[in-house]
């Protein structure tokens, strides 16, 4: 039972970490726009804390992705739903420019080269 709490914990972790990184957030700067300390997302990243549910929902928020993926790392419609709201905001050419780019790396995932 703890193994699956730490794994579970672990991977949290690494999704926290992944995304903050992707977003070239600093520890300090994720948790100001969460509204936590610096303690905690660091505890967090390392699979060292349980969070609590605002916590969980305050990180999910600063870290535009769906509490759901934040806790299972399964993509949900919200997570669509926040995608669908920043490409809302693209101007028609960088929305074509963006189409293009998607519509090259399925074809390369098809290919088997990514």
């Amino acid at each position: 039972m703890i193994r699956i709490a730490n794994e579970f914990l672990n991977e949290m972790g690494e999704r926290i970490q992944n995304k903050r990184k992707r977003l070239r957030l600093s520890q300090e700067a994720l948790a100001e726009m969460a509204e936590i300390s610096k303690q905690t997302v660091s505890r967090a990243e390392n699979g060292q804390r349980e969070l609590g549910a605002q916590n969980v929902a305050k990180l999910a928020k600063a870290l535009e992705m769906s509490t759901d993926f934040l806790l299972t790392g399964e993509r949900t419609d919200n997570d669509l739903l926040k995608l669908d709201e920043r490409l809302k905001k693209l101007t028609e050419r960088q929305y074509q420019f963006l189409e293009e780019l998607i519509r090259n790396f399925i074809e390369m995932c098809e290919d088997g080269a990514v």
